[in-house]
């Protein structure tokens, strides 16, 4: 397992192409059998990353022509999502004003909202521990020989919220991404979308969304939302997982 941000950027910047491959996960494996290009390895991977990647930019992954659509589904959760702090009220109200939608270009204008943003993506960590990678290639890292198909897991909290680099790493704070000026700095260990050949391929949208979304559903709104989106909840429904027993061994390295 890789702890901190600098074994992982080591790992999947430095030894990009070393640490490329995917392990695998016991829970989905049987129903996606090393397909798919969040699974796949090896010529298949790659053919599989080109073509998504491609398709994205088309649906408009990072550009204007997506905005409309976010916009469009922002506006539906207005009545519901009207509470937030006063700094991206201001800011809002000072560069996009009430009456049109927001833009991809205010986005530099508003280094508030956007610390605010993320430092949510930093502290929901969708992904905790990270998707196993694989070594494609016997390798040397940090003073281990890691055999070929060695799994490895990257354990992207760890750098989410290291003390080092985040003052409050358990509190919100959107001061840990501006600097004394109040304009955004980038921090090396905000890595939620991960790192490398890997990283997620929904980075991009993921900007446009929030972007977009986020400043719509934070100001007052004289619109009043759907019938059918009145009764929304937040309380979720009890799932229970059960996994057969592996008849396995395995063994785990901290790095």
């Amino acid at each position: 397992m890789l702890c901190g941000i600098e074994a992982i950027k080591e790992a999947l910047v430095d030894k990009a192409e070393d640490f490329s491959g995917r392990g695998k996960i016991a829970m989905v494996e049987p129903v996606f059998q090393g397909y798919g290009v969040f699974f796949a390895n090896g010529d298949r991977w790659k053919t599989l990353w080109r073509f998504s990647l491609a398709t994205m930019r088309d649906f408009g992954m990072g550009k204007r022509s997506v905005e409309e659509r976010i916009q469009e589904e922002a506006q539906c959760l207005l009545e519901e999502l009207q509470k937030s702090k006063e700094g991206v009220h201001k800011e809002i109200e000072q560069v996009i004003g009430t009456h049109r939608p927001p833009a991809l270009d205010n986005w530099i204008k508003m280094p508030y909202t956007d610390a605010v943003i993320h430092e949510i993506q930093r502290l929901a960590a969708l992904l905790r521990l990270g998707v196993p990678h694989m070594v494609t290639r016997d390798t040397h890292f940090r003073g281990y020989i890691m055999p070929k198909n060695t799994e490895v897991f990257p354990i992207l909290d760890s750098a989410l919220r290291d003390p080092r680099y985040f003052e409050k790493p358990d509190a919100f704070n959107p001061d840990h991404f501006l600097d004394a000026s109040g304009a955004l700095k980038k921090n090396e260990a905000f890595i939620p979308f991960s790192l490398g050949k890997r990283i997620c391929l929904g980075e991009g949208i993921s900007k446009t969304n929030c972007s977009s979304s986020s400043p719509s559903s934070s100001r007052p709104s004289p619109w009043p939302a759907p019938w059918h989106l009145r009764t929304l909840t937040l309380h979720p429904r009890r799932v229970v997982w059960e996994q057969d027993p592996q008849n396995t061994r395995s063994a785990s390295c901290l790095v």
